[in-house]
């Protein structure tokens, strides 16, 4: 049937090239106007899932918590980090037409109200202590914000006796004032100047670096017809906040990471270096065709078979899926390297049998010859692919689909349009296709396995328990977060966060029937040894709120001066001689403000002599202390804080309209390791399993892929036996076919433990793939010695097919590797391992195997020429 195939597509070239390239257009433009990608690694998991249920109704209770955008905004001090942050956040407000939320906490009426109800008692105590000591320092400043101001308290401080403690409040105020006119007097200073931290005066505290940030959560408003749906709202923060001056030159940094931003930059990663890897897989699998067939018309007659098949392969996918997910995506590279192989094996034996053959019987001869292995190397490559297919890993059984189709579509296209081109440009037996020569193997390679195969097999032995040996410390990574790439900008700022308490991408949600129960589940959880912390609205109520209350009102007494308003503004006239009454009171200083007050003298003494020099330095100097003191006062204002009294939008992220409540579980551990997180999941799964949120889909992920894994390999292997059992018809040669297989699958293993290539979400197909791939060559090796036998195989075309088609899939796979997208790369560097050993152990293990098999029915093996 496959022989009158060809011969057919042989007598009408014309007609059949035709049909092929309508067919081409047809399915590039399907492609071109309908596929899509998916980056989300949930969505390449089953619905039906019980974790991916559990995720599903706690996002539909709080949709707020999906997709959201969050804003790091850093600066070199507290205050200006803050007065960055609230102009951002104001200005994103004011653009509904990119963002449905935008949510900053500091600048919440709220929280500026009674923020003091929040603190422990001894870190509010603590503070108190603080403000009475700087009250008198403060209260002065505050009644003239001026250089001159500055002087006359600083003049009339240093004219009394000041004990230890009151030097020692003053004298890191000296350093922090010398710092802040060092940066004023420095080139470019007048443009940007590190201002005065004045509430790290007030609290008595070195900022730490996340006083220096302040977060905003923003909800985008998503495009979901773009295939970067968040990329208006990110564009957005982004030109708005170059806008508002918040940059580099500002002492501003704006960053950004969350789902949104971090889908947008992995797809971009994804289809960017897919582009490439595709590039570079073509290049290399031409590279590698022009070296070993040395024919052009048989190299153009290969590519243009394989360009045709793969763009009705990815048409395919366009109508068989609608969008590809980080893992289908690599379909392209996995059909140029195995489409290949076919065309390389009917075109070798198109020249092996083109000796004074007319071209359209060379091609029948190919097809009687290569037509049957053909067949069933793209059913059994089809097996592994579709194996996938009763899986829940939906993100391989879309590949398995998309590339089990694929190999049926490229041996369709390498019998019908290959021959059909070859008829054009008929094989010729001259130059480049002289007759086989067995040379090319190497004399020891060719002797080896025939002539001392009881060696050749205990060495394999030998590395098949070595590699056994290994299994029990193979590796499944399963945090998709290591699979991006760490130098993107949102990759970078989470990992930067992780340490902030404010963000915890690794905590687990829980939604309970109502507040009370909420409570008590909260209670449970917090007695288990791996949970930090169990939180409900409940503990947005402030603690001894009593106790706290009464300290304020008494801070409230002693602070009031504060309170009394600024002088009027000062012309730049008095600030210049506000300079020289500035340094005429630092050099009264004695003690231990001498050295401090020193520092100062020599800063200022660097200021410029313009007007606007000084006024500069005044303003980096006291313009930011109005705000803090207006800060203060509103902050002892606090009152009793009830839960009816907490603000909607934070009761809006934890209770629902019918009164349900969430539960936010925080881990003790760091869950990026995976043996705290999977610690972490199972104590939380086994007392509330319908706990939902990162660890827990990252863990429950990880075990469906790992089972998806070995229920793949097992069908697998399964239909594969049974394929071979049937088409070969001999459980002998099925075995002999296999056992390479299955050296290689151990030997890959291994590779995985010693090179520390942990299997992840992406590479995890390289196992059952490697069944459907390598059993290509052993069924062309198998099928080819039942006529030659096993020391005749070396003189036949087969074994040059068999090394030329697993090095333009090696050259396909390992244009993988390359790509910027870790789990792709990852992918590259597996494939590319597994069918290099796949391709040792068919050309060394299978003959050895071969003539120990001849030598025990009593055949005498022939020698290699």
């Amino acid at each position: 049937m496959l022989t009158s195939w060809v011969g057919g597509a042989a007598r009408r070239p014309a007609a059949v090239i035709v049909l092929a390239l309508a067919l081409t257009l047809g399915a590039g433009y399907e492609t071109v106007t309908t596929i899509g990608i998916n980056t989300d690694t949930a969505d390449m998991l089953s619905e039906d899932l019980a974790f991916r249920r559990n995720d599903a109704a706690m996002r539909a209770a709080f949709p707020q918590f999906t997709d959201v955008l969050l804003i790091a905004v850093e600066a070199e001090s507290p205050d200006a980090a803050g007065a960055a942050a609230a102009r951002l956040a104001q200005d994103l407000r004011g653009r509904p037409e990119a963002f449905e939320s935008v949510y900053y906490a500091e600048a919440d009426p709220f929280f500026r109200r009674n923020g003091l109800l929040y603190l422990d008692m001894p870190d509010l105590l603590s503070l108190s202590d603080r403000l009475a000591k700087v009250q008198p320092l403060l209260a002065s400043l505050a009644r003239d914000l001026s250089l001159s101001g500055l002087a006359r308290v600083l003049d009339r401080a240093f004219g009394e006796e000041l004990d230890s403690r009151e030097q020692a409040v003053l004298a890191p105020i000296l350093d922090r004032m010398a710092a802040v006119a060092r940066a004023a007097a420095a080139p470019g200073g007048g443009h940007s100047v590190q201002a005065m931290a004045w509430s790290t005066i007030l609290s008595g505290k070195e900022a730490a670096a996340r006083d220096k940030r302040h977060l905003i959560l923003a909800q985008p408003a998503l495009d979901y017809t773009s295939l970067e749906p968040a990329a208006a709202a990110i564009e957005t923060v982004r030109r708005r906040a170059a806008a508002l001056g918040l940059d580099q030159g500002a002492g501003v940094r704006v960053r950004l990471t969350g789902s949104p931003v971090m889908f947008q930059e992995e797809l971009r990663s994804v289809r960017d270096g897919m582009g490439l890897v595709g590039a570079l897989s073509l290049v290399l699998v031409s590279a590698l065709l022009a070296m070993g067939l040395r024919s052009p018309r048989l190299i153009f007659a290969v590519l243009a078979t394989l360009v045709m098949g793969l763009i009705w392969t990815a048409g395919f996918a366009a109508l068989a899926v609608g969008e590809l997910n980080l893992i289908s995506v690599a379909f392209a590279v996995l059909f140029i390297g195995l489409s290949v192989d076919f065309g390389i094996h009917f075109v070798l034996r198109c020249r092996e049998a083109a000796h004074g053959v007319p071209s359209n019987e060379t091609l029948r001869a190919a097809a009687r010859g290569v037509g049957g292995p053909l067949t069933l190397s793209a059913v059994a490559a089809a097996i592994g692919f579709l194996a996938f297919l009763p899986t829940s890993y939906r993100g391989l059984s879309e590949l398995g689909l998309i590339s089990g189709a694929g190999m049926f579509i490229a041996l369709f296209a390498n019998l019908t349009v290959l021959p059909a081109i070859l008829s054009l440009l008929p094989v010729s037996a001259r130059g480049g296709g002289r007759a086989p020569d067995a040379r090319y193997l190497g004399g020891a390679l060719r002797r080896a396995p025939v002539e001392w195969p009881r060696a050749v097999l205990a060495v394999a032995a030998i590395l098949g328990l070595g590699a056994l040996a290994t299994l029990p410390f193979a590796a499944f990574d399963d945090d998709p977060f290591n699979l991006r790439d760490p130098d993107t900008e949102s990759v970078s700022t989470l990992n930067d966060l992780i340490g902030d308490p404010r963000v915890q991408p690794y905590s687990a949600d829980l939604l309970a029937p109502d507040l009370a129960r909420a409570e008590a589940l909260a209670a449970e959880l917090e007695r288990l040894p791996e949970v930090e912390a169990a939180i409900t609205i409940g503990d947005y109520i402030p603690k001894q709120q009593d106790d706290k209350l009464a300290l304020i009102e008494e801070m409230s007494f002693f602070l009031l001066p504060l309170f009394q308003g600024a002088a009027a503004p000062r012309d730049a006239g008095p600030r210049q001689g506000a300079l020289d009454r500035l340094r005429a009171s630092l050099r009264r200083a004695e003690g231990a403000l001498a050295a401090p007050a020193g520092r100062l003298i020599a800063a200022l003494d660097g200021i410029g002599p313009e007007p606007r020099h000084a006024k500069t330095l005044e303003t980096a100097l006291l313009g930011g202390l109005r705000s803090r003191i207006d800060d203060l006062g509103e902050a002892l204002e606090a009152g009793p804080v009830g839960l009816e009294d907490l603000p909607e939008r934070l009761r809006d992220r934890s209770l629902t309209v019918d009164g349900r409540a969430r539960i936010e579980i925080v881990p003790r551990e760091d869950l990026r390791d995976a043996a705290a997180r999977r610690r972490f999941v199972d104590a939380v799964t086994a007392l509330a399993p319908s706990a939902s949120g990162a660890p827990i889909t990252i863990t429950e992920a990880g075990r469906a892929v790992v089972h998806a894994f070995l229920e793949a390999a097992g069908i697998a292997l399964f239909a594969i036996s049974i394929l071979l059992l049937i088409v070969l018809r001999s459980a002998r040669d099925s075995a002999l076919v296999l056992a390479p297989l299955l050296l290689a699958a151990l030997l890959t293993v291994a590779a995985t433990v010693i090179f520390g290539v942990p299997f992840n979400f992406a590479n995890v197909i390289v196992l059952p793939l490697l069944f459907g791939l390598g059993v290509a060559g052993g069924i062309h090796v198998v099928v080819r010695a039942r006529d030659a036998g096993a020391g005749g195989l070396a003189a036949t075309s087969t074994p040059r097919a068999v090394v030329l088609s697993s090095l333009t899939t090696i050259a396909s796979f390992s244009a993988l590797a390359l790509s910027s997208h870790r789990g792709t790369a990852s992918m590259g560097i597996l494939l590319t391992v597994a069918i290099a050993l796949t391709l040792a152990t068919t050309l060394v293990v299978l003959p050895a195997l071969l003539a120990r098999a001849e030598k025990g029915r009593g055949a005498k093996p022939v020698s290699p020429p």
